[in-house]
């Protein structure tokens, strides 16, 4: 792999890894606090389960970046997939709730829908580069 790459994949994960485990350490501390940030305040729900749920399963998956930003993209491009995969079902979701017209508020879906198609576009790229990668290194 080349070493630009690799520091550019690594650099990009890392920056995954921040963003997620931001965003799920803010809605686990902060919860209601955080859907006023976002202007999603009527959205803020009774029983707040949902909320503390979705808040660790984010810091998880940015613990999981964090473990690619470090390890062997190559060996680890199944994880890279699965980073991929989560970013695809975030991005799915805030596109369809956009379409319905059924957000507490745009900037929600758009914001955080936003961001998560960018990692979705880059790990993606990052997961076919390093794909090819090991195809070429099982050939040759």
């Amino acid at each position: 792999m080349e070493p630009t790459r690799e520091r550019y994949y690594r650099r990009l994960f890392a920056v995954a890894a921040v963003y997620d485990v931001g965003l799920g350490l803010a809605f686990l501390l902060l919860p209601r606090q955080s859907f006023e940030l976002v202007g999603a305040a009527n959205a803020y729900p009774e029983y707040t389960a949902y909320v503390t749920l979705i808040a660790v399963f984010l810091i998880v998956i940015g613990i999981g970046y964090l473990l690619l930003a470090r390890g062997d993209l190559v060996r680890n491009r199944d994880l890279i997939a699965v980073g991929v995969l989560y970013k695809l079902a975030y991005t799915g979701t805030a596109v369809f709730y956009l379409i319905t017209g059924d957000y507490p508020h745009i900037s929600f879906v758009a914001i955080f829908g936003a961001a998560d198609f960018v990692f979705l576009v880059l790990m993606a790229e990052c997961w076919r580069y390093v794909t090819r990668v090991e195809e070429d290194t099982r050939v040759g």
